[in-house]
């Protein structure tokens, strides 16, 4: 991909680097964690979502995060709520079960606290790139759409990813949805990395096709509704740099 970018506030939190790639984390002393990157999902022990890509990784206790969680900011502002301070905590606040104001899903770990306005985000939420950009098609994040989506076709749902050409919308929280339906297992904690439901991706045919598309141009739609979709599920996975190689040609075909 090419210029990636996100616009954030930060204040860079209290975490121990170590030599070769290793930090230290307080949610896992007794070993340290080790930059990997993967291909096939993981289940970050942090904030509890799937990830793929870029992670740090205790081989020995099978115990992965992501890097947004694992290399955290104490506090960060977000573009969406400029009157928000939103605080990094290990687990929920309260008794009462919590939502992403982003992706609408339940905050079971790791998370971004607004005292004053009680949101809340996970780490990947909080960093999705308000531009994915690979020089052929830009996406740019909203915190609202007017346009329905591609996936759901309903409007306003989520935070979502919508192209500059405005034919591809796409909600956060269905790109979670389509993660969480072909890696049930994952989310369970009934499947390791590399086996093989952990390593199905969703199936997209005629998820992201255009209204009204003409014959002769539907292929060329597909292929950028498929580019489309990588983009966001790796940006929803945690890493937005990362290639999700060898399953982007089974995107639509399926």
């Amino acid at each position: 991909m090419g210029n990636l970018r996100s616009f954030f506030s930060v204040q860079q939190p209290k975490y121990s680097t170590m030599k070769n790639n290793q930090i230290t984390h307080f949610s896992h002393p007794d070993h340290p964690l080790r930059f990997d990157h993967t291909e096939s999902p993981f289940k970050c022990d942090g904030c509890k979502e799937v990830g793929i890509g870029s992670r740090y990784r205790c081989a020995a206790c099978d115990y992965d995060l992501h890097t947004h969680c694992a290399v955290s900011s104490t506090v960060i502002s977000h573009p969406f709520y400029t009157k928000c301070s939103f605080q990094f905590l290990s687990r929920p606040p309260g008794p009462v079960a919590r939502y992403c104001n982003a992706c609408e899903k339940g905050v079971a770990g790791f998370l971004y606290h607004c005292k004053s306005c009680d949101f809340d985000l996970h780490p990947c939420c909080a960093k999705l790139p308000m531009v994915l950009d690979d020089g052929e098609l830009k996406l740019y994040l909203y915190r609202k759409v007017s346009s329905p989506c591609n996936r759901c076709g309903r409007k306003g749902r989520s935070w979502s990813y919508r192209s500059s050409c405005k034919k591809y919308n796409l909600h956060v929280a269905c790109v979670k949805e389509m993660l969480v339906d072909s890696w049930h297992e994952i989310y369970a904690g009934g499947a390791g990395e590399g086996s093989n439901t952990g390593n199905k991706i969703p199936s997209l045919k005629a998820t992201l096709q255009p209204q009204n598309q003409k014959p002769g141009k539907v292929s060329k739609s597909c292929e950028m509704a498929a580019l489309a979709l990588q983009f966001v599920i790796s940006a929803v996975l945690g890493d937005p740099t990362t290639l999700i190689a060898g399953l982007v040609a089974s995107f639509m075909s399926k």
